[in-house]
């Protein structure tokens, strides 16, 4: 009998420590557990933090907190609980410089002002983004230096000429020409903190992860990390972005929505509440219903998650208080 050699499911959830979790958050995290445990694998809780300004040990603790109370238990992390440790980014510098070290070829400094990305003149993708136009690419070394002396730079990595393409869990196929639809990117900012762009694609392949789970704000960003993983020589993982949850009038939930966050919910609903109203919401049960993660995952079915953003009925949270 041949042996199984399929890999074992190992997902992730990685929340910013910048304020409390709202129901947006709650719904990634739920998806990407009920993901790997349908599949009978395991989950890794990442921090993170390198933004130390934005982050703040108080919400890294209620964000622990919370996500206990709702059910979800991690095999992995935070801080020094798993075998790829440490599992807040913060702490994981060491691990960044050899695997940056290995770009440095690649990589090369941007002294262009926020100002000057943004200029009328400067090229923009349909989304609004701004396409880096690669002056600083050509710079002399005596120009550099120059420059180094009036302002500390960012750090661009050259990218190829080539389009990278992948099949996403939920969005299905998608594709982007690196040169044409992404231009050089940013892989550590003027201040020395790593990028998401990079940092997020080391924490992943050094932690094993096999499937990312996250919002479709991201797809745009994904051939870029897919061209950085096969660029340092790591497995590509499974991707799944999933519709972003909005207010009734399409707006997308935010950490200011303080209506729609943890400590507002928690003091309303119990955990089996929220747990069932966002199956229902993402296409798990055919009506709201108390249920835990574990009962969920039983069921789980990617196939009927919605590939639309999804906005909150106004009625819901109110009937979900009579259930």
């Amino acid at each position: 009998m041949a042996e199984n050699t399929k890999q074992k499911v190992k997902g992730r959830f990685a929340p910013t420590p910048s304020g409390r979790m709202h129901l947006g958050n709650l719904m990634c995290a739920l998806l990407a557990w009920l993901s790997a445990k349908s599949q009978g694998g395991s989950m890794v809780l990442r921090i993170e933090d390198l933004d130390r300004e934005r982050s703040l040990e108080k919400y890294r603790t209620l964000l622990i907190e919370d996500l206990d109370w709702l059910g979800l238990s991690f095999e992995e992390g935070p801080g020094e609980n798993g075998p790829c440790a440490p599992y807040d980014q913060s702490r994981r510098y060491p691990i960044y410089e050899q695997d940056y070290r290995r770009l440095l070829p690649r990589i090369y400094p941007c002294f262009c002002s926020r100002a000057a990305l943004h200029a009328a003149s400067a090229p923009h993708l349909s989304d609004g983004r701004v396409l880096y136009s690669g002056v600083c690419r050509t710079l002399t070394e005596q120009q550099r230096k120059e420059r180094m002396r009036l302002r500390a730079p960012a750090y661009r990595i050259a990218v190829e000429d080539t389009v990278i393409g992948f099949t996403d869990g939920v969005q299905g196929w998608y594709q982007a020409s690196l040169a044409q639809e992404c231009g050089d990117f940013i892989v550590r900012r003027a201040d020395g903190v790593l990028a998401y762009q990079l940092a997020v694609v080391l924490d992943d392949a050094r932690m094993g992860i096999t499937q990312v789970v996250r919002g479709r704000d991201l797809l745009s960003s994904t051939p870029q990390q897919i061209w950085l993983y096969q660029l340092l020589g790591f497995s590509v993982p499974e991707f799944y972005h999933i519709p972003l949850l909005t207010d009734p009038e399409g707006k997308r939930l935010s950490k200011r929505d303080l209506d729609l966050d943890l400590g507002i919910l928690r003091q309303t609903y119990r955990p089996q509440q929220l747990t069932g109203m966002l199956g229902y919401l993402c296409g798990q049960l055919p009506m709201p219903q108390p249920i835990t993660p574990a009962e969920l995952a039983q069921r789980f079915d990617w196939a009927k998650v919605p590939r639309q953003d999804i906005a909150l009925p106004r009625s819901l949270l109110s009937d979900l208080s009579k259930l």
